[in-house]
């Protein structure tokens, strides 16, 4: 049986009807992403603007890849955004022989009552921590689609509802490293946004040496917020103001990725959506009511590169989708902004 959802500590999804946030709102926004925000930089140190894009992300309901070589803070970065919010949180070691029912769970039979009960796995839990993910199997990989389009995942015939909110956290290493699997094309466009967490310059790898010569920062990390609340401030960016000419400005930034000639696909109308989402995210946290272009502009790196495909010419001549992403932004005009936005 799933657990009761009175005593598990998940946030069960509700229909609700949120209005448009006032400044009060969008003051209590504020302050409980920037408590978010320092409790992961508390942990992560050197790496300015990464705990900001990943709270973002949580905020616009998506699902976060971190891909870098190992060694640098990747699972330390899931573990710090988990343990800042008070909520479940589920844990997934990907490895070869990893199976699709040990993330989704399974149908027992009890001889007592002659019947089948189901047995939930990770994946139902509000923040799911994804380690290594492209070690697994490219069919284990693919339990996850369902379960991160859906909010769902069926087993058996029977289908079940995850909790909300649901935010996979998944770490991985370049594809060069041994022992990986290139994760589908299908399963990159579902994560929201793709980022790396880079080497520390060297001031800050000395503090992470004092720091946790002794013990870990994540042992003292205690949560600063809980499911409901982000939960409740998701709603209100979903309500935020996009203007008629930032959303073209968007879709002129997907459509410039299907027509480059570096490209052999370019960015999907989810990521349309998804990147418009994560910039009113990205607006609400610095307090505004609207979206403007540099907020798309922040973050269509994150949002778009790992969604295209190059071409054997780019590939060849090392040129990366980051940079592509750059050239389109550089060369794309930006439409003049609505007599509304202005206001504003």
């Amino acid at each position: 049986m799933l657990p009761d959802p009175s005593t598990s500590g998940l946030v069960q999804p509700r229909a609700q009807a949120y209005p448009e946030p006032g400044k009060d709102a969008l003051g209590e926004l504020v302050e409980i992403t920037a408590r978010v925000r320092t409790a992961i930089e508390s942990v992560v140190t050197g790496r300015p603007g990464l705990a900001e894009l990943t709270v973002a992300i949580l905020l616009a309901e998506g699902h976060l890849l971190i891909e870098d070589v190992p060694g640098v803070g990747k699972t330390t970065l899931a573990k710090a955004l988990a343990k800042s919010i008070d909520c479940q949180v589920g844990r997934i070691q990907f490895t070869p022989d990893l199976l699709p029912s040990d993330l989704t769970g399974v149908n027992i039979f009890r001889t007592g009552t002659h019947e089948f009960e189901f047995r939930a796995g990770p994946v139902f839990s509000n923040i799911v921590i994804g380690d290594e993910i492209n070690r697994a199997s490219p069919k284990t990989q693919s339990a996850l689609l369902e379960c991160m389009e859906e909010g769902q995942t069926t087993v058996d015939g029977t289908t079940h509802t995850l909790p909300h909110p649901f935010l996979v956290v998944a770490t991985q290493n370049p594809v060069e490293m041994e022992g990986t699997y290139p994760l589908p094309e299908a399963q990159r466009d579902r994560f929201m946004a793709r980022i790396t967490v880079g080497y520390p310059d060297l001031d800050a790898e000395l503090l992470m040496l004092e720091r946790q010569e002794a013990v870990s920062p994540l042992a003292h990390l205690t949560p600063v917020t809980n499911g409901a609340t982000i939960l409740r401030l998701a709603g209100l960016v979903r309500s935020l103001y996009a203007s008629p000419s930032v959303k073209r400005y968007v879709l002129l930034l997907v459509a410039a990725t299907r027509e480059h000639q570096g490209l052999r696909l370019g960015a999907s109308p989810r990521a349309s959506l998804q990147l418009l989402r994560a910039a009113k995210a990205m607006a609400a946290m610095s307090g505004r009511d609207h979206v403007l272009p540099d907020d798309v502009q922040r973050l269509a790196r994150p949002v778009l590169a790992h969604r295209l495909i190059l071409t054997t010419e780019s590939r060849l001549g090392a040129v990366t989708a980051e940079a592509i992403v750059d050239e389109i932004v550089e060369r794309t005009p930006v439409p003049p902004l609505d007599p509304a936005d202005r206001r504003r």
